[in-house]
């Protein structure tokens, strides 16, 4: 049984390779560059996905630190349990259990605040990001060391892909 400061694989395990800023992942977005907005008036599930969203981007340049859960420093299911707990929606702390929350999201309908899931050192759901859009999120990955956002297009993320989840 793992406690609940294991990493974010919830196995003690530390995700490695993830790609690094200046290789296949682009740069973090610029804060004159927001969340993307879909035309039109937003449903309170499209306004809350970008709440969700919004926030954890304040968050980029955090650095990673196993079994992080605030501010100070997050592990990657612990930057996804912070930001929807200050926005009134717990959810499990392991990436596993975040898995099994929401409603499936296939990966051509994602959108701002769906939770996207990787298989990265073990077999299933053992890394966790939150959408941006349809392809950008932001993460805690342990290289590098700081939450930041890539592309789900990047080759390594694409082909360890799992899954997607909504929340709200």
């Amino acid at each position: 049984m793992c406690a609940l400061t294991t990493a974010c694989a919830s196995t003690g395990a530390v995700p490695q390779p993830f790609p690094t800023p200046g290789g296949s992942a682009p740069a973090a977005r610029t804060p004159d560059r927001p969340v993307a907005t879909p035309s039109g008036p937003l449903t309170p599930a499209q306004a809350q996905g970008h709440r969700v969203a919004s926030m954890a981007l304040e968050f980029r340049g955090v650095p990673y630190r196993n079994g992080g859960t605030d501010p100070a420093g997050f592990d990657c299911s612990g930057l996804v349990v912070y930001v929807f707990t200050k926005l009134g929606q717990p959810v499990p702390r392991q990436t596993s259990a975040q898995f099994t929350v929401g409603r499936a999201v296939d990966r051509t309908d994602l959108r701002a605040g769906d939770l996207v899931f990787f298989s990265t050192v073990a077999p299933g759901a053992s890394h966790v990001g939150i959408a941006l859009d349809d392809d950008e999120f932001v993460h805690a990955p342990s290289s590098n060391g700081v939450v930041r956002v890539e592309r789900l297009t990047t080759t390594y993320w694409r082909t360890h892909f799992v899954g997607a989840r909504r929340i709200n």
